[in-house]
């Protein structure tokens, strides 16, 4: 494993941010302390027994003003930290105009990969520097949490639920992953590495991985092969939802709601399609629940997406 850092490099934006907030909060928290201190250690002299300070009572009025000033002036300290680590948080959650996604899935006790060309990892990562990197993370068995100590991010990863979490990085270099939620037996060697790459040196690293379908692809066999497409299918005899475009327009629902398509709309309509019935048809559909990995589910909802990019092109 080699030697343990003590200083971890701040390898994201969003590393550098965490940083300075912890850094601002303990300057703030040790010039408070040693106010409080000295002015305890200055009482505690001037008023030692025997000395001849005054002792008479302070006047109302200052004991009610100098209580008004400390209450305003903790609370202003308070509005004022949030209001800073706020917007530093709201910064980086605005989603960027382009971004890589990758497909990352949890499972007892490994991290596997999926870049969108096809190519697989197993406990690595290899990501382009200057390029913001959108993991799609969903787990197969357990609660899992990725967590990489230099980009200072930590997801937990929920079992039937997709997460998403997006770093950028100018810093090359290799990076430690963990697994930060105890899962199982082996959790302390859910143990891998983020390679952060030039791009030059990353797209020679695709060229050099053994290309696999990538998920549209798998999806889209996938469709075929559980047979949904014998229902979903614009030829199919059954009367079943059309998928063409779908994914991210409004659905309504035969109970009278309306729903957004999206990735969780998706995945519960699979494995819990009398959940949410589209209006206007019956509730035939079975249920797919433990007949699909989550890798597989994964790949059946990027192909559903796809379709949606392809109504929109034409």
């Amino acid at each position: 494993m080699g030697e343990v850092e003590l200083v971890l490099p701040a390898a994201t934006s969003a590393a550098v941010s965490t940083d300075g907030k912890l850094v601002g909060l303990l300057v703030i928290s040790g010039l408070i302390t040693l106010l409080v201190a000295s002015l305890l250690g200055l009482f505690a002299v001037r008023f030692r027994r025997g000395s001849k300070a005054g002792r008479s009572r302070l006047p109302n009025w200052f004991s009610r003003e100098l209580e008004t000033v400390w209450t305003l002036a903790t609370v202003g300290l308070f509005v004022a930290i949030f209001a800073w680590a706020a917007s530093q948080d709201f910064a980086l959650a605005v989603p960027p105009a382009r971004s890589m996604e990758i497909h990352v899935v949890g499972k007892q006790w490994m991290w596997k990969a999926e870049h969108p060309g096809g190519q697989r990892e197993i406990n690595e990562l290899h990501v382009p520097a200057g390029e913001t990197i959108e993991l799609v993370l969903n787990s197969q068995d357990v609660i899992h949490s990725f967590y990489v100590p230099a980009f200072r991010l930590k997801q937990d990863v929920v079992p039937g639920h997709t997460t998403r979490m997006r770093f950028h990085t100018e810093k090359t270099g290799t990076y430690r992953l963990f697994c930060a939620e105890y899962c199982g037996t082996q959790h302390s060697a859910m143990i891998g590495r983020v390679v952060v790459m030039a791009k030059e040196d990353y797209a020679d690293w695709l060229t050099r991985q053994p290309e696999g379908d990538d998920l549209e692809e798998d999806g889209k066999k996938l469709f075929v092969s559980k047979g949904c497409a014998g229902c979903h299918y614009g030829s199919s005899q059954v009367r079943a939802p059309r998928l063409a475009g779908v994914y991210g327009s409004k659905v309504p629902l035969s109970d009278g709601r309306v729903v957004t398509a999206d990735d969780d709309y998706v995945r519960d309509s699979i494995l819990q399609p009398k959940r949410d019935v589209v209006a206007g048809f019956a509730p035939i559909m079975p249920s797919f629940a433990g007949a699909l990995t989550e890798g597989e589910l994964v790949s059946l909802t990027a192909y559903i997406r796809s379709l949606a990019v392809t109504e929109t092109a034409r």
